[in-house]
């Protein structure tokens, strides 16, 4: 191995290391979007009929109904508040707290692991929007456009 290579080497990884450790705020606020999109359509789904309707099958969920009616309204405005970045925290703690009641009330009492219980979507929402409530809303969100005008 010539001189200089290994170094060379070292130099290019700390180089991209920066970069994106540089991007880290524009990755977060697309990994938010993505997060809050994907769950807006499940409760959009669940209280519009829309997108395969409740659970895929057509229909909506009754207004009013314990718990599927309050986790869809839960999924529809948590989603969209944490799309756009609005209320980021509080919205994501909330929308978190809700998969992991869907989690062990629904999905764990048919069998431990969530690719036996179907639970693998409420699994990750609710560790997805934990680790939104950790991290923030990224670079691009409203929370910050009214934090800079301030």
């Amino acid at each position: 191995m010539p001189a200089g290579t290994a170094a060379g080497t070292t130099a290019q990884a700390v180089t991209l290391t920066a970069r994106l450790d540089a991007a880290r705020p524009y990755a977060l606020s697309a990994f938010r979007v993505v997060v809050g999109l994907l769950f807006a359509c499940h409760g959009a789904a669940s209280l519009f009929g829309v997108l395969g309707g409740a659970a895929g099958v057509g229909g909506t969920i009754a207004a009013g109904t314990w718990p599927g009616w309050y986790a869809a309204a839960i999924q529809l405005v948590g989603g969209v508040l944490v799309l756009l970045g609005v209320g980021t925290r509080s919205a994501a703690l909330i929308s978190s707290g809700s998969m992991a009641y869907a989690y062990f009330d629904v999905h764990q009492s048919t069998a431990l692991w969530p690719i036996q219980n179907g639970g693998e979507a409420s699994a990750m929402f609710a560790w997805a929007f934990l680790l939104i409530v950790f991290t923030g809303p990224g670079a691009l969100s409203v929370d910050r456009l009214f934090r800079r005008t301030r």
